[in-house]
């Protein structure tokens, strides 16, 4: 095993560390009260080509991996933008990944330049009020009609959803009483988000304020039959395939946030001095921000393990969620302990510190909640009975 970065895995994370250090802490902090959407970041991250790390070559990407994804996502959240400015980029990097293992080609050009380039930007409208993490349950329907089909329902927690250009949305298309299977019956679309027949409000929410969760109506929204991602009813099985990305660049993310935490802190007790000395001589500051840089390390290794295998085409999805478990959590205590070594200041927003421990808290609760990730560990790697 090697978990030397190659010249070109580096050269990412160094970029990448380079490109965002002109989008400094004032913006961000800037933005987070604002609630404005980071556009001049999003301009950049596209027009640099970043956006396209992981799309093919022939759709104008990089012909990269999700490890290189990965990669690039913890320098961004790691930079100082931290989930704000993750989650501003994280949808066009992995989001269209079912259009690349299951679309046509047709649809492959018609779809994925457009937000490579920056110009499409894109939501992904998968959760819904009265179901959560009961994805076969939905209720969102989309009726067969001449041409394609006829949409209503609604979506919740939709990232970006306000601003997008398009949509990869899953819905029912056979009634879940008529399936021999919940899981059948799903379709997924990429299609126009059309305002005349959406209404998005945004969810007042604790941070990551300048990028949006919505709440999304859908009234008789026609989805033209090319529009369709893969064959009618087989949507649930092909959303499968690009949630272990999403837990992989999750992951990534937190991880980043845990390490530009820790810095802040480890900086901070270098040049607070109080009974004579700087406060990180004190073993009580030092030995918490060592246990968590220790767990921010570990759980980056278990995120390019899982990433290295899903661009292998392993089956990584106790890999994935495993990493995304250890991330999270190592990412909140990186940034609770950071938070706390700081004392006052440390809930100061001039610090920032305070901001990344609002962010944090995001992988933590999404996609996918840790309960759920432990339900999975314990059923597919224990074999333990299924206690939901």
């Amino acid at each position: 095993m090697d978990f030397t970065f190659t010249e070109d895995q580096q050269t990412i994370r160094d970029a990448v560390l380079q490109h965002c250090s002109q989008f400094g802490d004032d913006y961000w902090l800037d933005h987070d009260r604002s609630g404005e959407f980071p556009e001049e970041f999003y301009a950049a991250m596209a027009e640099a080509g970043w956006l396209g790390v992981a799309m093919p070559e022939s759709c104008g990407g990089s012909g990269l991996g999700i490890l290189e994804a990965c990669i690039m996502m913890q320098a961004v959240a790691e930079s100082g933008g931290g989930m704000t400015a993750a989650s501003t980029i994280h949808g066009p990097v992995f989001g269209l990944e079912p259009v690349i293992l299951h679309g046509t080609e047709e649809q492959k050009q018609r779809m994925i330049p457009p937000v490579i380039a920056g110009k499409d930007k894109m939501c992904f409208a998968v959760t819904e009020p009265n179901t959560g993490l009961d994805t076969t349950s939905l209720k969102t329907r989309a009726e067969k009609v001449e041409g394609g089909y006829r949409v209503n329902g609604e979506k919740i927690w939709i990232t970006n959803a306000h601003v997008a250009d398009k949509m990869l949305i899953i819905a029912r298309t056979t009634a879940l009483e008529d399936v021999k299977k919940k899981t059948e019956g799903l379709t997924l679309f990429y299609t126009t988000l059309d305002r005349s027949k959406i209404e998005t409000r945004i969810i007042p929410k604790m941070g990551r304020h300048a990028v949006g969760s919505n709440m999304v109506f859908i009234t008789d929204l026609f989805i033209p039959e090319e529009d369709r991602i893969g064959a009618e009813g087989q949507g649930f099985k092909i959303l499968l395939g690009g949630l272990n990305p999403e837990r992989c660049l999750l992951g990534a993310e937190a991880t980043g946030l845990g390490r530009v935490a820790i810095q802040r802190a480890a900086k901070f007790a270098q040049e607070r001095v109080v009974f004579g000395r700087p406060i990180g001589q004190n073993q009580g500051i030092q030995h918490p921000l060592a246990k968590a840089q220790m767990q921010v390390e570990a759980a980056t290794l278990m995120v390019w393990k899982a990433a290295s295998m899903f661009d292998k085409g392993l089956d990584c999805g106790v890999e994935a969620n495993t990493a995304k478990y250890l991330a999270a959590e190592a990412g909140f205590e990186a940034c609770q302990t950071a938070m706390m070594s700081m004392g006052g200041m440390g809930y100061a927003q001039e610090y920032h510190v305070e901001r990344y421990l609002r962010e944090v808290l995001i992988p933590r609760i999404a996609p996918v909640s840790q309960h759920q990730i432990m339900n999975y560990i314990a059923e597919r790697v224990l074999e333990l009975p299924k206690s939901y």
